[in-house]
């Protein structure tokens, strides 16, 4: 697959305990990203922040169950990017999903 020298970034930002049909949700949307061929998904934990509740999420030693924050990003063409939200529209209920225009420098597999 080649990514145009100009992309975008897509994030959203939600819990990790946030759930779609039974699933964890950052799970279900790097599944549903493959499925529609996205160029790739990363996701990461955070061990602290807060949202629109402004109640603090953070990974204390005596806390580890608690509600983490949870980040995916995705870089594709906005074209691409664009067939994943109507996804995120019924499955994000709550979070941020915000997006910027990036210069992609390279992106190769070991056998291109």
């Amino acid at each position: 697959m080649k990514l145009p020298e100009e992309g975008m970034l897509l994030r959203i930002f939600i819990g990790e305990s946030d759930k779609y049909e039974g699933k964890a949700l950052y799970e279900y949307i790097v599944l549903k990203a493959r499925e529609l061929n996205l160029a790739g998904a990363t996701v990461t934990r955070g061990i602290m922040g807060f949202g629109a509740d402004s109640r603090v999420h953070s990974a204390k030693l005596l806390r580890l169950s608690e509600d983490l924050p949870v980040v995916i990003e995705l870089v594709d063409s906005e074209e691409n990017l664009n067939k994943l939200m109507p996804f995120l529209e019924k499955a994000v209920i709550e979070g941020l999903i915000t997006s910027e225009k990036v210069r992609v420098l390279k992106y190769r597999h070991k056998n291109s």
